[in-house]
């Protein structure tokens, strides 16, 4: 039985609009769980052991995400390790959240955009949007908006399971491959068929 029955998840790839679908879905009055937030929360909790462990990404109590970025996404084995410390509190927060939002009785939206890469840890969210654009749009988006270049960006989006696989799996498919306007309008008819 699916714990989470008014929730629907949204993911994507890095780069393909989720935040931008998410910003929208609030917009319109739904509630959505943030995964992102949650994280960033717990990245600033864990503040000691990623100094520790990453002597030069923190300065006056601040982490500096575009390093830590650089040095975790360089190497399989400090993204694991970074992983596995913020995971559980990441994954407790959104169940936490869940929880609260399913005694509403009313559908929300999780935003997680790992979900696909961590599916056993969310199999009880079994409802999934996949806000999709093909990988080279998603490639050139990226290197605009992280100023990366084309190595840098393909490397981050090859790190996360294949766009075409995740859209095969999804209940619904949300499509952002050209513009704002045009997602706005795909966004509206996903909510029309679940809704209705």
């Amino acid at each position: 039985m699916n714990k989470f029955k008014n929730a629907v998840v949204i993911t994507g790839s890095i780069g393909s609009g989720k935040s931008t679908a998410s910003a929208w879905l609030k917009s319109q009055g739904y509630a959505v769980v943030d995964a992102d937030d949650i994280a960033h929360e717990a990245l600033n909790s864990c503040i000691n052991q990623i100094s520790a462990k990453f002597h030069n990404v923190v300065k006056n109590g601040v982490i500096n995400r575009a390093k830590l970025g650089e040095i975790v996404f360089n190497d399989a084995q400090n993204l694991a390790w970074l992983e596995n410390l913020l995971h559980p509190k990441i994954r407790d927060k959104i169940f936490n959240e869940c929880m609260l939002l399913e005694s509403k009785n009313e559908l929300y939206f999780v935003d997680i955009p790992l979900y696909f890469e961590k599916i056993n840890t969310y199999s009880m969210l079994d409802k999934v949007a996949v806000i999709y654009a093909p990988k080279h749009e998603l490639i050139k988006r990226i290197m605009s908006r992280n100023c990366l270049n084309l190595q840098e960006a393909t490397r981050r989006v090859e790190l996360q399971i294949d766009i075409e696989a995740k859209k095969q799996k999804a209940t619904f498919v949300i499509d952002n491959s050209s513009d704002i306007n045009n997602l706005h309008k795909n966004l509206k008819a996903f909510l029309h068929s679940i809704v209705n």
